[in-house]
């Protein structure tokens, strides 16, 4: 929790991200995702100062725990100091025990940010998926509740001004910006309308033209100009020897010569990562084809 302090902006954890949406997909498969459609609802999760802390609290972990599909796990709250915004012991169940940080009494409508990221604790924690290391643990559970409907919270609880600051959560205000627009995308929603945060709303448009631009990279026929003749260029290196150029640029796409066939010459492949799911798909150097993520089951338009 950055209280005060300085906020880390921009995309220095992207890849780490990317895994996160990959993993997520992989552990719960597409049909599983789909379920996720409805983001929470703001009017579940409001918390005012005439409301009784603890009980208000409970309501909001109850809310959380609905949203995520955990009817079985039941989460007791409780305050102190801290250093961090929150806490969960990890335990088999069904009880849980978080400690949320004391400020948390004077500022309210957060409470609902930090359980956010908590109660997916819990559930990643049943789904037996995680990451090695605190850190890029911490970015797969701050990434798994942006994209399953509940991280707009703990972006809508950056704030940040000449005189104070504040951020909940690991990723970086454009990173959770990031995932909520990978989301948008997906389920056409558009959590901008929930932002209370006038910080919110500009991270959140830094995040949609990063994850606009995912879609925009070759051989994807949405590929700018620049792009597609970088990827010409790259083409016809690997057309004469079989494999990407040595020092290739900073793109996402790599060539290899796959086998012959129907007992013809080898076959030129391409591949690169699904602008959804961020699998990598493979498909042969043909012109136009049509490709479908075997993960996420989208389907793209490709000039390969």
């Amino acid at each position: 929790m950055a209280d005060g302090g300085p906020v880390e902006h921009g995309f220095p954890h992207l890849e780490t991200v990317r895994a996160a949406i990959t993993a997520l997909y992989r552990r719960l498969s597409h049909d599983t995702v789909r379920t996720f459609a409805t983001s929470v609802a703001p009017v579940d999760v409001a918390f005012c100062d005439s409301d009784d802390l603890h009980l208000g609290a409970q309501r909001v972990a109850r809310e959380m725990v609905r949203h995520y599909g955990l009817p079985d796990a039941r989460l007791i709250v409780s305050f102190r100091e801290m250093t961090h915004a929150a806490n969960v012991e990890l335990t088999a169940g069904p009880e849980y025990f978080v400690e949320l940080n004391d400020r948390f009494r004077t500022h309210r409508r957060d409470i609902g940010a930090a359980l956010a990221h908590e109660v997916m604790h819990v559930y990643l924690h049943r789904l037996d998926l995680s990451f090695p290391g605190t850190r890029d643990n911490e970015i797969l559970t701050d990434t798994a509740a942006t994209y399953l409907g509940a991280g707009w919270l703990l972006l809508d609880a950056f704030r940040e001004d000449g005189a104070s600051s504040q951020k909940l959560g690991y990723l970086t205000p454009e990173e959770f910006g990031y995932v909520l627009a990978k989301r948008a995308l997906v389920f056409g929603e558009d959590p901008s309308t929930w932002f209370t945060s006038a910080q919110a709303y500009e991270a959140y448009g830094k995040g949609m033209a990063r994850a606009r631009g995912d879609g925009r990279q070759p051989p994807l026929t949405a590929a700018g100009w620049a792009g597609r003749r970088r990827y010409a260029r790259d083409r016809r290196h690997a057309q004469e020897y079989g494999r990407t150029p040595p020092d290739p640029p900073a793109a996402a796409y790599s060539f290899t010569a796959g086998g012959p066939e129907a007992g013809g010459p080898q076959v030129l492949r391409v591949s690169f990562p699904c602008p959804t799911c961020h699998q990598r798909i493979r498909v042969p150097v043909r012109g136009r084809v049509r490709a479908r993520c075997g993960l996420c089951r989208t389907v793209l338009e490709c000039d390969t």
